[in-house]
Order: structure tokens, then sequence, then C-alpha cells
């Protein structure tokens, strides 16, 4: 009897001493930050595939880094109610959750990740920076799952430049590094395709390849001291990270407050004034449906002044814009995929109204771009993809737009630089989580 009595005893403690992760209790949540979560979820569900199949170029000309065949992200950190938010939107608890994976994967959606590598941490941000550390090994590890399932983890090689999304409570974020690329959600929304998604990941890579030298000439210039904050976070739900997000769209918009002209920006607010009367107008209405000329400019003398607002070290990338999409659409072909991926990703981005992005086109990028179409014979495809509109009769005002490409006599002078102490994400939100100390993995 005391045998029994001392068993059910420590079943007992044991169950008390258990975690206990969020469960969708049916309460109402931020349904914005819900849509986000969503959103999100899509996103990563395109682009992890699309990473895997970079993987197959092999490209000896292009610096390399690791990846890993699925993405996770935790609501470690985060409020109770939003943490409701992140199980109803996505399955994701306190712990690593997968949340999107490519063909192949041992790793499969909503399994959560109870030890790698035989490290254990109850701390989401910890298990992350072990989780990148054997990424960044290359070499193949073991995960378990909370089902106690063990499984095999083989990290693969693709040219330099994460891909990665905004968090979902910082969904405008964007940023340009050599290291990795921050897309705002919105590019989510545009349903993207197989290739669409390919040509997302390969143009952020081409950013890095064509932009590196002159980005980190112009980062060390700044010397900025501190170690590498483990931006694997970035985009996995973590909180830190999150807020990090929030203070670097804080600063973006301040500067892009103080790029676009006089002129600019009245055309800009009737361009969404009369997107958003048709909107209420066409809801029943196909998104699809065809852009008159006007709309087409007024989207892209919006792409414009999105990219003349970045700052610092992304500013610096916004100068290659276009090396960067040619360097996408010469490995779309090599990897038997549609070259014109970019062009059908802009068009269906500006249809739905959404343009404060680095996947619309301003008018340099579509001239030089359609221009390499031209010669690949494809010119008939693209005014096909831009619903019969012709980009050269296109009639762009380029006086009244802000100066987005490299002058003449490029000089690192001419970056928009606003860091200072109580704005360390003003140079972006990559350039400032360098500086940010790294996540302990040495205690649980």
């Amino acid at each position: 009897m005391r045998r029994i009595i001392s068993l059910i005893a420590l079943l007992l403690l044991t169950a008390c001493a258990a975690p206990k992760f969020t469960v969708d209790d049916g309460r109402q949540v931020n349904e914005v930050l819900l849509g986000n979560i969503r959103t999100y979820g899509v996103g990563e569900q395109a682009l992890r595939p699309a990473i895997a199949r970079t993987a197959a170029l092999k490209d000896p000309e292009c610096d390399t880094q690791w990846e890993l065949p699925f993405s996770v992200a935790s609501s470690d950190a985060w409020s109770p109610d939003d943490r409701v938010a992140w199980v109803r939107g996505l399955g994701v608890d306190e712990r690593l959750t997968v949340i999107a994976a490519a063909p192949g994967s041992p790793l499969q959606l909503r399994d959560k990740l109870q030890k790698i590598d035989g490290y254990h941490s109850d701390t989401a941000e910890k298990m992350l920076t072990k989780l990148a550390d054997l990424r960044d090994d290359g070499e193949p590890f073991n995960v378990t799952l909370s089902t106690g399932k063990k499984l095999r983890v083989q990290p693969f090689k693709v040219c330099r430049g994460y891909a990665r999304l905004a968090p979902p409570n910082s969904p405008k974020a964007q940023d340009y590094h050599w290291l990795m690329s921050v897309h705002p959600l919105e590019v989510s929304q545009a349903n993207m395709d197989e290739d669409e998604a390919l040509w997302l990941v390969l143009w952020t890579q081409g950013v890095s390849e064509e932009g590196g030298a002159r980005m980190k000439t112009y980062h060390y210039g700044k010397q900025i001291v501190g170690t590498l904050y483990n931006i694997f976070t970035v985009a996995s739900g973590i909180k830190g990270a999150a807020m990090a997000a929030d203070a670097a769209i804080s600063a973006a918009q301040q500067a892009a407050a103080s790029v676009a002209t006089d002129v600019l920006k009245q055309q800009l607010i009737a361009q969404a004034t009369a997107l958003a009367s048709e909107k209420m107008r066409d809801q029943a209405v196909d998104i699809a449906r065809k852009l008159t000329q006007q709309q087409v400019i007024g989207a892209m003398q919006n792409a414009a002044a999105n990219r003349g607002a970045l700052t610092g070290v992304a500013w610096v990338a916004s100068t290659i814009f276009e090396k960067a999409d040619v360097w996408a659409y010469t490995r779309l072909e090599k990897l038997r995929a549609n070259p014109l991926a970019g062009f059908s990703l802009h068009e269906k981005l500006i249809e739905r109204g959404l343009t404060s992005n680095s996947m619309v086109f301003d008018p340099e990028r579509l001239t030089a771009l359609n221009k390499m179409a031209e010669e690949k014979g494809r010119r008939e495809d693209v005014v096909a993809i831009l619903q019969g509109i012709r980009p050269e009769e296109l009639d762009f005002p380029i006086a009244d737009m802000p100066l987005a490409s490299a002058p003449v006599g490029f000089s690192y002078d001419d970056a928009r630089d606003q860091a200072n102490p109580s704005q360390p994400f003003a140079n972006g939100l990559v350039d400032g989580m360098l500086g940010m100390p790294v996540a302990s993995v040495s205690s649980p």
C-alpha cells in the first residue's frame, strides 16, 4: 500500500512539474494579429520549398550559407491573448513549432521540437540559437519531437541571402542586407505560385551576391561593434526580435516622410483613395481585373518612393536592385522555372494595391528587366502578363519621383544615415541586430 501511495504521489508531482502549453480556449484575440499570423504561415509555406529548390543551383560563383528544410515559430514571451492567436492561426505554442516544410523534410507542419541534438531549454530563443548553430555547422543532427520521435536533419547549402518575412506584429517591416532580406508581409497576400516564390528567394540571393561587397564596405566603414545577434529569430515569432522589427519600421517610416516630394505624396494619396474606392465597389468582382495605365503609373510611383525611402545598408542595397532582377531571371532559367515570374508577381501585387515592397518594379527596374525579356524573345509574353500594357508606353513623370537608383559617381555619403544612440535600428532591422548580444545556450 505504501508503495502504491508513493507511486501516486510521484505521478502527481511529475504532472505538476510538467510545463503547461497554451491551448485555444476560445477567447477573443486581436483579429488583425491573427490574420497576420495566418498570412505569415501562407508565405512561409510558399518560401520554404522555394529555398530548397535553389540548392539545386550549386552556383560556384556565389557565396554560400546553410539552410534547413523546415522553418519554425514560437509564441514564447508573447502575451497570453497573443499566444492563443498563435495557436489558433498556425498551431504554434511556446515550443518551437514547424510552420513550413519543403518536400522531403523529415519534420512536418505542427511538429514540435523537444530536443535539438540532445539539448533542451524551456526558453524558445535558446532553442532557436542552438538550431541556428547546428544549421550553420552544415552537418546532420538529430531532433526529438514532443511525441518522443527522433528524426535526422540534414542542412543544405544555398547562395547567401536569407529570404525572410516580417513578423506578424510588424507586417510592414522591410530590410535588405547581404546576410538577410526581410520582406513586408504583404507579399504573402499575392498568393504566390511556386515560381513566384522562387523569384523572391533568388532575388534576395541576388541582392546579397550583387551588392554584398558594396554593403560590407559601407557597414564596416561605420565601425559598428558588438556581437552578431542570432538573426534566425527575426521571423520566428520570438518577441524580442518582433520588438526589434517594431523599432526598425518606426525608424523607416520617419525616414520615408522626408523622402517623397510633395507632388508625389499627393499622387500617392490620390492613388490610394482611388484603389480603396474601387475595392469597395468591386468586392464581388475577381481581383485579377485589368488595371488602367494611370493605376499602373501610380502603383509604380509608390514602389519608387518605397525604394527611395530606404536608409543605411538597405539604401546601398537598393542601388543594385536592377542587378538582382537580372541575377534572379537568369537563375530561374537555369532551374527550368518561368523566368517571367517576377513580372507576374509584380502584376499580382499591383492588382491588390500592395506596392510598399521590393517585389513591385519601379520604372527603372521594369524598363531594364523588360529589355532583357525582349532579348530573350519574350516581349509579347510580358505584355500579356501586364494585362496588355506595354512598358514602353507608360508615361512616367520622372521629375516627380525620388531618385532611387545609384547615381553616377556613387558615394556612400549619399546613404541616408539616421543612426544615433536612441535609434539603433535607424539603419535597418538586420544592421541594428548586429549590435545586439547573442543568446546563450550554455544552460537550460
